[in-house]
């Protein structure tokens, strides 16, 4: 079993409960760790026998370009994307990290964190 990981992916997107983070949007941080038998491509060198990343940074990309109020549904939504996309994912964990939170004070960043 091998562990495929995509860190630190930007985003500025339009998630949030209050209507001006929907309009004005802000920047995330998506990131990734896929869960897979890699034991194929570890011998052939092969793209064909793992996962594209850039496939998989494509369903993150559109996930996130849909405005959702909670970055809990856009986890969830990320998940089951790439697990319709990519069935061979055994398991998968994603973190978004929502920048500099509009919270009434200074936080650098809020976060959440599903694992499936």
């Amino acid at each position: 079993m091998g562990k495929i990981i995509l860190e630190g992916m930007e985003f500025f997107a339009y998630h949030g409960c209050f209507h001006e983070e929907q309009i004005i949007g802000t920047q995330f941080k998506v990131d990734l760790e896929l869960d897979l038998d890699t034991t194929k491509a570890e011998t052939s060198d092969h793209l064909q026998d793992t996962i594209n990343y850039m496939e998989v940074y494509g369903q993150v990309r559109h996930e996130m370009e849909q405005k959702s109020q909670l970055i809990e549904h856009v986890a969830r939504r990320i998940i089951d994307a790439l697990k319709t996309a990519f069935p061979e994912i055994a398991s998968l964990q994603v973190k978004i990290s929502k920048i500099n939170p509009s919270l009434g004070g200074k936080v650098k960043q809020v976060a959440c964190v599903l694992t499936d």
